[in-house]
């Protein structure tokens, strides 16, 4: 039996039975964004383990970054594309910077550069005198999240309405009439992370759409990840050793991967645990009991990319459109809503 919702279209994963033991689940998302999936899946009476497979790094602004922010005041661009909260603050920042400058034209005071205004997440420093921020394009937020810090602006004149797709990723993006009417010649921004969302790049750029865009941060691996994961291995054999645990069957932990840096960092931690399990003792009774393989965790992914790369492994999973908590905690247990 597998289990699907509007939001949830894609699953190869069998509804647990009842266990008696709170189901695990593992969330990898980064740090700065995972408390409230975290605090809605414990108030269901799931164990969640916070352990980031992503940490985000700030990318140092370049005057080409700044170039192409400008080409987009001046109206270049048919549309604005954000892809999340990382990159509409760091965006605002530089967006925020360069409305300063026009508005203050002809002022001699250049003490502040570009570079030392931004940085990943802070838009502060606004002058009291700085009060309208006006938008060249269509703004598209992919997200709840992304859109609120966007509508957020303490501003008292933010000439600009932020649109979102109605299911928050690249299929969804590509359905907005915004997207849509794009043809041969128009542009393109987009605000993101390095990498990722080749799907909505790749076919508007088939339709001759010009794309350009800004990484204001990268994803990178963080440096405690195997070390969190050891621990919590640790943790998990020992429960399991525990005699009134033996009898009780104990469904597979659930993983939370919501891009393919992180499944690929998931990956290379629990490959490389697995291979020092195998060093560290012959007797395959043992290694079985100190070493998971990534077939022993069931999945949480987003989209249809990563739906794909687990189905090629042959991976148990559940596939969201979206990283609602709400979204979620229905995909893994339906009953609970």
């Amino acid at each position: 039996m597998s289990w699907s919702s509007p939001k949830s279209t894609d699953s190869n994963q069998p509804i647990d039975k009842p266990s008696l033991l709170a189901q695990v689940v593992i969330n990898t998302r980064p740090v700065e964004r995972a408390a409230p999936l975290t605090q809605h899946l414990q108030a269901a009476g799931m164990s969640v383990i916070d352990m980031p497979m992503l940490t985000l790094q700030p990318r140092q602004t370049t005057d080409d970054d700044m170039r192409l922010m400008r080409q987009w005041l001046e109206g270049e661009y048919q549309a604005l594309v954000i892809v999340s909260p990382t990159a509409a603050a760091s965006g605002l920042a530089a967006w925020q910077l360069l409305e300063r400058e026009r508005q203050a034209k002809g002022a001699t005071n250049k003490d502040t550069t570009d570079k030392e205004i931004l940085g990943i997440g802070g838009i502060e420093g606004i002058e009291e005198n700085f009060k309208i921020l006006a938008a060249p394009s269509d703004i598209i937020a992919v997200g709840e999240a992304t859109a609120a810090v966007l509508n957020e602006v303490k501003l008292p004149f933010a000439s600009y309405q932020v649109r979102q797709p109605t299911v928050a990723n690249n299929e969804g993006m590509l359905a907005m009439p915004e997207i849509e009417s794009l043809q041969a010649g128009d542009k393109l921004l987009v605000w993101r992370g390095l990498g990722g969302r080749r799907l909505l790049v790749d076919t508007l750029q088939a339709r001759g759409v010009h794309i350009d865009s800004i990484a204001w941060y990268e994803r990178t691996m963080p440096i405690d990840a195997m070390a969190q994961y050891q621990q919590w291995l640790t943790q998990l054999i020992a429960q399991q050793s525990l005699p009134q645990t033996l009898s009780v069957e104990q469904p597979k932990p659930i993983v939370i991967i919501s891009s393919g840096t992180a499944f690929e960092h998931w990956e290379s931690v629990v490959k490389a645990v697995a291979e020092q399990g195998l060093k560290s003792t012959s007797n395959k009774d043992i290694t079985d009991n100190v070493a998971l393989e990534l077939a022993d965790f069931a999945y949480v992914v987003l989209g249809e990319r990563l739906a794909n790369m687990l189905a090629e492994q042959q991976l148990s999973y559940w596939r969201v459109e979206d990283l609602a908590p709400a979204t979620i905690l229905a995909a893994i247990h339906p009953t609970y809503l």
